[in-house]
């Protein structure tokens, strides 16, 4: 069973930085696709980024310059760096693995973005 646990979330003011990071246990993730999603409160969730076992990746338009998805395969892991946060970066973060053709979510981790 392949479960998935992130950390890193809390309150930051604007144009702080924060680093998620989502380890996962129960199979190994450098072989897995792996992204972060979020959602916003009375908002549907989007794909923030994703990374393959390749390490081809990918991010929505409105992060591409400030955040940066990368795997830390020592820590079986994959993290996200948010730069120049913004209040409408706030929502609950969540990382998604896809292991043997099966999507495996961690709970989330809420980001505040907020003076």
């Amino acid at each position: 069973q392949v479960q998935l646990a992130e950390s890193g979330g809390g309150l930051v003011q604007p144009g702080g930085s924060l680093r998620l990071s989502c380890a996962a246990s129960g199979s190994s993730f450098s072989l897995a696709t792996g992204g972060w999603y979020r959602q916003a409160p009375g908002k549907q969730r989007e794909l923030v980024a994703s990374i393959t076992s390749g390490g081809r990746t990918t991010y929505a338009d409105s992060m591409k310059s400030r955040f940066t998805i990368s795997r830390d395969n020592a820590k079986n892991a994959v993290n996200l760096q948010m730069n120049d946060l913004k209040p409408e970066d706030t929502a609950v973060y969540y990382c998604n693995g896809w292991f043997r053709g099966q999507s495996y979510w961690g709970q989330g981790t809420q980001v505040t973005v907020s003076s």
